[in-house]
């Protein structure tokens, strides 16, 4: 009996080790990491790709090569006007990437995303973003493999379906009567993978799949219920999926 007391009296000191050294990880590991509140500003800067975003780690200022004085309030906006970006990189290294190849920059605080060479604001972020965007459609009469073709959207192999891709687009060179048009779309950003997807009733129930009980009741609403409440849907998402993003240093 007494050689079972003491096993079971290491076993617990064991345990007991095990859960404080993983609470104090947890808790490390939340230091850097803040609740996104409107309140947050990003890092200002270049951010070249999505994963500088979720890091909030952008080219700054400082390490942009560019004539145009860091503190004129059109800083941005003239540097995005050359074809090309120079900065140093982490080691010192001058670097160079077409402007048309960045995820976009933050001013102020605020992020700007590229989408089809021009940046907008995203007005609503969270784990799932809301943004609107001027964009240009091509409506192809004739392709060479038949039927209509929407040059804004690419396939994914991950079997999410149509996403929108923000650099630009893809037409057939053998198309004709070609008409363009240019109009307000509202998109959605998946925080956590950076996908784009068009905000409609489609797309809202692909990002929802991630909270079950938020898509059952979703899916269950009447399909007119659905188009008006699409957005309430994304802000209840946010609500019960918070975004943390690294603070600034």
């Amino acid at each position: 009996m007494k050689k079972f007391f003491r096993i079971f009296f290491l076993f617990t000191i064991i345990i007991s080790a095990v859960s404080l050294i993983r609470v104090r990880g947890q808790g490390q590991e939340h230091e850097s990491m803040v609740k996104y509140t409107p309140d947050f500003r990003f890092k200002d800067g270049i951010y070249v790709n999505f994963d500088q975003v979720k890091s909030n780690s952008p080219i700054p200022k400082a390490k942009l090569l560019t004539s145009t004085d860091y503190n004129d309030k059109e800083f941005f906006k003239k540097l995005l006007e050359s074809d090309k970006i120079y900065y140093y990189d982490g080691m010192g290294v001058r670097q160079e990437i077409a402007t048309n190849m960045i995820w976009g920059y933050a001013r102020n605080g605020v992020l700007y995303i590229q989408v089809q060479d021009n940046f907008t604001r995203i007005t609503f972020v969270g784990s799932i973003c809301h943004f609107v965007a001027d964009i240009t459609t091509v409506d192809t009469r004739y392709s060479p493999y038949g039927g209509y073709y929407d040059p804004y959207s690419y396939y994914s192999p991950y079997g999410y379906g149509n996403y929108y891709y923000p650099y630009g687009s893809y037409y057939s060179p053998y198309a004709r009567n070609n008409m363009s048009r240019n109009e307000v779309k509202q998109y959605l950003l998946d925080f956590e993978t950076g996908k784009i997807i068009e905000f409609n009733r489609e797309g809202t129930e692909l990002l929802l799949m991630k909270d079950e009980k938020l898509y059952e009741e979703f899916v269950r609403l009447p399909r007119k219920d659905k188009k008006d409440l699409m957005f309430v849907y994304i802000r209840k998402f946010n609500e019960n999926n918070p975004l943390y993003i690294p603070v600034n240093q």
